[in-house]
């Protein structure tokens, strides 16, 4: 027996998701059960493992956290796409192999640190791109590490 999808009037965007955020009510929703598999297709369980808040899967700091839309491809190759957003925790340090949010010499730009043996390069993610290669004089400021990062495919 097939069930038929339950039709209803979507509210605005957001409209849920802002209102709960204006009182401080987080905004969990349904995990399920079973991994998605992305090769053969398999029956799917109609089981709900637990319910997940993304503020909490997103950001253990949220005091600390921020969003930002990338724009350009120089970080392709680690996965991050022109128009991605990204989450970044200002409170974690940055170290050798993180993915940051940088400004150099007053422009900001996301990178993959490289800091060993005293040098310290921001290196590009792409074959278009390239990486950058600090020099004596050149100021660095690292707002934050990327934590994660957010692909929409619609809206």
């Amino acid at each position: 027996m097939i069930t038929p999808v339950p039709t209803f009037t979507p509210l605005p965007a957001g409209t849920l998701t802002a209102a709960r955020a204006v009182i401080g009510l987080p905004c969990p929703l349904p995990l399920m059960a079973w991994p998605v598999r992305a090769g053969f297709a398999s029956p799917a369980e109609d089981y709900i493992e637990a319910r997940l808040d993304l503020n909490d899967l997103l950001s253990s700091q949220p005091e600390a956290t921020f969003f930002v839309r990338v724009r350009g491809r120089s970080m392709v190759k680690a996965g991050i796409d022109d128009g991605d957003l990204l989450v970044v925790n200002r409170a974690l340090q940055a170290t050798h192999g993180d993915i940051i949010i940088a400004v150099v010499d007053g422009d900001h730009t996301v990178k993959r640190l490289h800091a060993q043996g005293g040098i310290v390069r921001l290196v590009a993610e792409s074959d278009e791109h390239p990486s950058i290669h600090l020099v004596e004089g050149q100021t660095l400021e690292v707002w934050g590490v990327v934590t994660s990062v957010i692909k929409q495919f619609r809206q």
